[in-house]
């Protein structure tokens, strides 16, 4: 997640760098073009162009809207994760005994940092790994087999008769709930935008910078040869934009903050069960939170 007090410009700029160069050489290539004999006699009306640019504006706006939809709603999800492991931990707290309570928080805060570090694909930390060999946890989707522990606890602990109907509702409830904000972050992240139109909407801006130097002035070269660098590269930063921000879940300075969230979620936890000396988030030198 990008902060407000410090952005840096150069990680977008070596995001679309080799696109840059790329147009650059288009451009002068196409305005050179324009001065052949042969090709000084074809002028296009400035309409041409337009109709294009505008085409394209149309799709760029459609692809920031989805990505930025996509973006905002992994951020929801895990806001949703957020009150959910408060919730469980204070139902756990009001209803099982002490130990069985701070178990069941221990494993939610795991959950949290699990979750997390799959959906980016990363292999799992130090404490995560630990707790899963002390555990044997054995399964294809660690973050779901320790949902399943979650109410494995619950449902020994209703038939011992340490909670009620009642109180083991609620808890299973909370689990729910952490379990399809689950579902939500996989389904985010295993469903890939559209290729095609990826490729559609740069068919487009190349032909964009292919018939704009002949609905210009030929006598201007330089000034030919900028704009149809500038417009497509206006176009072009629009569209890797709306790439970074459709996959929020890869490992990159614009995801969703989930591990900073999961120390959020530790934290509270933590005071909640009581512990002394929670250790207090640092102050981050970077331009992002991860």
């Amino acid at each position: 997640m990008l902060l407000n007090k410090r952005l840096s410009i150069w990680y977008f700029i070596n995001e679309i760098k080799s696109q840059i160069l790329f147009i650059c050489v288009f451009a002068i290539c196409i305005g050179l073009l324009d001065l052949l004999p042969g090709f000084r006699k074809i002028s296009l009306p400035l309409n041409v162009p337009a109709l294009v640019g505008t085409a394209v504006s149309l799709l760029l706006a459609f692809r920031t809207s989805q990505s930025y939809e996509r973006w905002w709603e992994a951020r929801i999800v895990w806001g949703a994760i957020v009150n959910d492991s408060r919730t469980v931990t204070r139902l756990a707290m009001q209803f099982l005994p002490e130990k069985e309570a701070r178990e069941l928080a221990e494993r939610q805060i795991v959950w949290t940092y699990a979750l997390g570090e799959s959906l980016r694909k990363l292999p799992f930390s130090n404490r995560v790994q630990e707790y899963i060999n002390t555990h044997g946890i054995q399964a294809m989707n660690i973050p779901n087999a320790l949902l399943d522990e979650h109410s494995r606890q619950v449902k020994e602990a209703a038939t011992a008769k340490l909670i009620s109907e009642f109180q083991q509702l609620q808890l299973n409830d909370a689990i729910t709930k952490l379990c399809d904000s689950m579902g939500k972050c996989e389904r985010l992240k295993n469903t890939v935008f559209p290729r095609s139109y990826s490729i559609l909407v740069h068919i487009l801006i190349y032909v964009f910078a292919a018939i704009l130097p002949f609905g210009l002035d030929d006598n201007q070269l330089m000034v030919e040869i900028v704009i149809t660098i500038l417009v497509p590269t206006m176009f072009i930063a629009i569209e890797r934009t709306s790439i970074i921000m459709q996959d929020p879940f890869e490992n990159s300075p614009v995801d969703t903050p989930m591990t900073f969230l999961a120390q959020t979620i530790e934290i509270n936890i933590r005071q909640m069960i009581g512990e002394q000396n929670v250790p207090m988030k640092k102050e981050n030198p970077l331009y992002y939170e991860m």
